[in-house]
């Protein structure tokens, strides 16, 4: 990982907001994020936890009844909130690329996959001859390349294949391929297993760790598994009912978690060195974020809650790159 004084992505007090019937609902509330050049942050949670809004909000993909009410997004020092959207959409795709969860809905079945890549490079890429023959034949070759680039043999003929006609590893490699067509500096991977066995799982996110290292991009992995993110990332963001609740060096966290919420996940996971003992679940259920309490948001589902946790609880800086939202930390006791 290359860390800078500048990072490539800073994220501030971000809150977004979903307006419904039953009331407002606070998806992201208060999240900072920081990634830095080359660096793979983690971020996991539950469902519903705020992960993939965090990021469609920092490609401003939100969409209504959803919004963005507060915050700054700074990308290369360059504030996303107060782009237009024509400048918004060239940095899309070009400097910063999001793989969505499930490849089958995210690519378009009507079109060729060649023809989806292409889109992308039409789009964005600058650097295409201006002559139309030209262009074609210098965007099909890249394409071509992009094909190879995530190991999907015979890529020439490939392109004129339609999403339904490769498997769901090979989709996700498509997908990978059409994110990383114009090279961006930052790769958001919003589940990018998702629905695959574990052997292809395995695959794919190999390919993101070899293509990142190779081109020299910073990727933000999103994932429920803190097993991928032990072994893929430098840091790790956790987060909890639309807040962020730990982050830090992911070596540190998962060998010693600050937070109780980060404690109990990596508690849930099954692991063969300990036969015959039970996985310990978290009991409770994520609160509502259109009812959400004046307290901390574990509060109800907390082994180790104290009378202070009826409060409003902020992220505390602990040294070693460390923070965790918790009031015990204070007291020595977390």
């Amino acid at each position: 990982m290359t860390t800078t004084a500048t990072p490539l992505l800073q994220v501030q007090d971000l809150r977004t907001v979903f307006e419904t019937r039953a009331g407002r609902v606070f998806a992201v509330d208060g999240v900072d994020v920081t990634v830095h050049p080359g660096e793979c942050l983690g971020v996991v949670g539950e469902s519903g936890s705020g992960k993939s809004v965090t990021f469609s909000s920092v490609m401003r993909l939100v969409r209504a009844p959803g919004r963005i009410v507060n915050g700054s997004i700074s990308f290369e020092g360059r504030d996303l909130r107060g782009l237009s959207v024509h400048d918004m959409r060239r940095i899309r795709g070009r400097d910063i690329a999001m793989t969505m969860q499930d490849a089958l809905t995210a690519l378009n079945p009507a079109l060729t996959v060649g023809e989806q890549i292409l889109e992308v490079l039409y789009a964005h890429d600058e650097t295409l001859p201006k002559g139309r023959l030209a262009r074609q034949r210098a965007a099909r070759a890249k394409a071509v390349d992009m094909l190879e680039l995530v190991g999907i043999a015979s890529a020439g003929d490939r392109l004129k294949y339609y999403p339904h006609e490769f498997s769901g590893g090979m989709r996700q490699r498509i997908m990978i391929a059409i994110a990383l067509a114009c090279r961006p500096k930052l790769l958001i991977a919003d589940e990018p297993t998702t629905a695959l066995d574990v052997t292809i799982q395995a695959q794919v996110l190999e390919l993101i760790a070899d293509i990142r290292a190779r081109l020299g991009m910073s990727v933000v992995l999103i994932t429920h598994d803190l097993g991928v993110v032990s072994e893929y990332c430098d840091r790790v963001m956790v987060m909890y009912a639309g807040q962020v609740v730990e982050e830090g060096p992911t070596a540190s966290v998962i060998r010693e978690p600050l937070h109780p919420y980060t404690r109990g996940l990596l508690q849930s996971i099954p692991r063969l060195s300990l036969r015959g003992q039970k996985i310990s679940p978290i009991e409770g259920q994520v609160p509502d974020l259109i009812d959400l309490p004046p307290q901390c948001r574990f509060y109800s589902r907390c082994g180790e809650r104290i009378d202070a946790c009826r409060q409003r609880i902020d992220m505390r800086d602990l040294g070693e790159q460390r923070r965790a939202r918790c009031i015990r930390l204070s007291e020595g006791k977390a």
